[in-house]
């Protein structure tokens, strides 16, 4: 007899901690607009809508880069979220950001939700025994669904070392095939369904090498993808950042194969009621902050944002203090995908703290022409490899006072065609005085005569702010694809 079943799956991936309503950025034509966005009460309707329109039969996931991201977040190591993520009924999440409070302090915030953290390929470098559950089962509406996770794979290849003090990751494709196995024929799971934080690239990859996952989740990569795409079998979803989306799948499955689906990329629209119970945990949340972080600061004559891949407004903002506040030649930043959008107009310093929550030191460093080369062409290589496994970046690194012209295309190594400081070539022997923040602006084993400052970043942005009013920070043409 046919057995045929409806799931919605709904997925929630990168709010890197925007408990409430901000700014989002659209395109629309050749411009970008803004509109209001976002907050977990009014994720908390909409889910709670589909609830009900799915009679119950509803998975809903969280892709990760949930736990980092704002204020109230690092003030309290992830905790001001904890009540918030319980109260949404989520049933799954991996991670990526939330490894910045160090592994120790996550483990701790785990065992604070109500839910499973889910990791196929995190292990104790001691015992080589896997940190997280690597799967979990859930049954709904007569379905039973075997969830998989895998966090992001770049904590300990490029983030700061106390990020993955005693753990190590793998890529998690090796781990997948016995689970995916035990799934299917010891578990006798309808429905296979991966919650991956390792970016949409890799996903892609990863799927057309591994079969036997019916669903991906993607997270990392901040992509809105208004249709699912399909590798072999496999439907793959992933739905912007910032809790702006949510996103939904409607599947019919029959004798357990999907027959049907529909996809909808949900905006968390500004005209969404907010739940009452979600809106008091949020409000709860922002009280200790909510005078603070309302101070002015500053004005901006631009919009700031960091939706473009080689160069950005809000990174020039910031990289503008960078150079004012040292003097040096020029100046680095990584480039971070999270960060809400400013608009013309008043700067607040929750917007500050949004662009940058860690508010690390301002640092220099000398670095010789040759270096700044290799620097950019690994950076390049990490955010534009032909293969996926390799893309362990966010977007182009964020720079001022250099200009690059480069090829995409070009392999590793080959990429950069000219590179200047001011109207001068590069010199590969001389040597170039630069301001930077974190070791992802510039890594520790590029350089001479490192230092970091007394002054941290959020205080030099305020200092510039203060004497120019209103900011300017357009595009500069910093890296240019040729």
């Amino acid at each position: 007899m046919t057995a045929k079943k409806s799931l919605t799956i709904v997925q929630m991936n990168d709010t890197h901690a925007y408990l409430d309503i901000h700014q989002e950025m659209f395109w629309k034509g050749d411009h970008a607009v803004y509109r209001q966005t976002g907050g977990y009460a009014r994720i908390a309707t909409i889910v709670k809508q589909i609830r009900t329109e799915s009679l119950g039969s509803c998975l809903f996931c969280d892709c990760g880069d949930t736990l980092h991201g704002t204020y109230p977040a690092l003030q309290t190591q992830g905790q001001a979220m904890i009540p918030i993520l319980n109260s949404l009924g989520i049933d799954a999440m991996t991670a990526h950001w939330e490894f910045a409070y160090g592994p120790e302090i996550f483990n701790q915030r785990v065992a604070e939700l109500n839910y499973p953290m889910l990791a196929n390929n995190i292990f104790d470098k001691v015992t080589k025994k896997p940190v997280f559950q690597p799967y979990f089962i859930k049954e709904i509406g007569g379905l039973k669904i075997g969830l998989i996770g895998i966090a992001s794979t770049i904590v300990d290849k490029t983030m700061p070392p106390s990020y993955s003090e005693g753990i190590y990751f793998t890529l998690g494709k090796d781990e997948l095939p016995p689970i995916i196995d035990l799934l299917r024929i010891d578990e006798k799971s309808d429905l296979i369904v991966l919650v991956s934080h390792l970016g949409f690239t890799q996903d892609m990859k990863l799927l057309s090498e591994v079969q036997g996952i019916d669903v991906c989740l993607s997270g990392h990569t901040h992509n809105r993808l208004y249709k699912p795409v399909l590798i072999g079998k496999t439907i793959l979803m992933q739905s912007g950042c910032h809790g702006s989306f949510l996103g939904r799948l409607d599947l019919v499955i029959v004798d357990g194969q999907i027959t049907d689906y529909q996809h909808r990329l949900i905006e968390v629209e500004a005209v969404v009621q907010p739940d009452p119970i979600v809106a008091e945990l949020v409000k709860h949340a922002l009280a200790p902050y909510k005078n603070e972080l309302a101070e002015i600061v500053g004005e901006t004559a631009t919009a700031l944002n960091r939706g473009t891949t080689l160069e950005t407004t809000m990174d020039n903002f910031l990289l503008q203090a960078l150079l004012e506040s040292t003097g040096a030649q020029l100046a680095f930043s990584n480039g971070w995908r999270y960060g809400a959008p400013i608009v013309p107009g008043q700067i607040t310093l929750n917007d500050l703290y949004n662009m940058i929550p860690m508010n690390p030191p301002v640092s220099t460093v000398e670095l010789t022409g040759e270096e700044i080369k290799a620097m950019l062409e690994e950076n390049l290589e990490r955010t534009f490899s032909c293969d996926p496994y390799n893309q362990m970046g966010g977007y182009v690194k964020r720079c001022l006072g250099l200009n690059v012209y480069f090829k995409i295309e070009n392999p590793l190594g080959n990429r950069i065609q000219k590179l200047f400081v001011g109207n001068e070539e590069v010199q590969p022997d001389q040597y170039y005085t630069a301001a930077f923040v974190t070791m992802q602006g510039v890594p520790q084993k590029y350089g001479r005569n490192r230092e970091n400052r007394s002054e941290r970043i959020i205080d030099t942005m305020r200092k510039y702010l203060a004497k120019h009013r209103p900011v300017h920070a357009e595009l500069r043409g910093t890296f240019v694809a040729v």
